[in-house]
């Protein structure tokens, strides 16, 4: 069950994708992520009171800056999705473990003593092979299918990989202080709610259009469902298999992509996102060794 709890919640996530895709029309992503956070804050409030969870937290400055790295990386997702071939784009996101993974090994050397040895750099080879070959995905697959227009909404998808392996990391930080998950999630949707509206300050609102509004709800409610069955997939501890199943969110983008959008993806675009995929859960099995019982990715 907790295999299919995984794969449950990254289809919801994928299925979110395809509305902030269909609601970016109507939209600007401050619009998107603001609209997020408020829908958020209901259905996350209504989530913790049903597990019996209260929102009074002891790390108030710790939530505020996993909520700040947290929405860069969001608006930054949702701004790849609007101008990016939707696998495209849902793939630069998944990197985030592979960024995680290059954040293992720079710490590693940055405390790395020579006269220690090198046994402490040489074990960091496998996860560097990991790393090397996430970024020869990305390469493979910006390469035909990204024209030079796009290029900046590519270099914007990379950048919510890399910041959301830095929310990961806070997010491991909170859990560690014993924090649950439900608490920091909710915060989270307080810190776009609030990031979304003072963007918004400067970016302006949209004219209201019915059909591009009715995505808004379903965007808060299959992100807060997909963070339920994620949630519930590592209820028993966080297994390698359960943990490398959230890869199947590219696979349903990427079926959403054919299927709804009829986007083209070259031969070498695939095979690039599949070395992505391959190193990212390398990564995730190198990883689990290290840190056994972290929580869920969020995408």
């Amino acid at each position: 069950m907790q295999a299919l709890w995984m794969v449950l919640g990254a289809f919801f996530f994928a299925s979110m994708a395809v509305c902030v895709k269909l609601a970016s029309a109507g939209f600007t992503t401050a619009e998107l992520v603001f609209w997020r956070g408020v829908l958020g804050m209901g259905l996350l409030w209504l989530l913790a009171r049903r597990q019996g969870v209260g929102l009074a937290t002891r790390y108030p400055g710790m939530h505020a800056w996993r909520s700040l790295i947290g929405v860069l990386s969001l608006g930054a997702s949702f701004y790849a999705l609007a101008y990016l071939p939707l696998a495209t784009a849902m793939t630069l996101n998944y990197m985030s473990s592979v960024w995680v993974a290059a954040f293992l090994i720079g710490g590693t050397l940055i405390t790395w003593n020579p006269r220690a040895g090198f046994g402490p750099a040489l074990r960091q080879g496998p996860l560097a092979l990991t790393v090397l070959a996430g970024f020869a995905g990305v390469v493979m697959m910006l390469r035909p299918t990204v024209d030079p227009d796009s290029l900046f909404a590519a270099l914007v998808g990379l950048l919510s990989g890399f910041t959301a392996a830095f929310a990961y990391m806070q997010v491991m930080a909170l859990g560690k202080l014993g924090e649950p998950e439900a608490r920091t999630v909710f915060y989270f949707a307080v810190g776009s709610a609030v990031g979304g509206a003072i963007a918004m300050a400067f970016t302006g609102i949209s004219r209201w259009h019915w059909e591009h509004a009715i995505w808004l709800l379903p965007i808060a409610a299959l992100a807060a469902l997909g963070q339920l069955c994620i949630t519930r997939a590592y209820s028993h501890g966080a297994t390698l298999v359960v943990a490398s199943l959230q890869y199947s969110g590219i696979v349903f983008a990427a079926l959403y992509s054919l299927l709804l959008f009829g986007e083209h993806i070259p031969a070498q675009g695939w095979a690039g996102m599949a070395l992505i995929v391959a190193s990212g859960l390398a990564a995730t099995a190198l990883r689990a060794r290290a840190a056994p019982h972290a929580p869920a990715e969020e995408h």
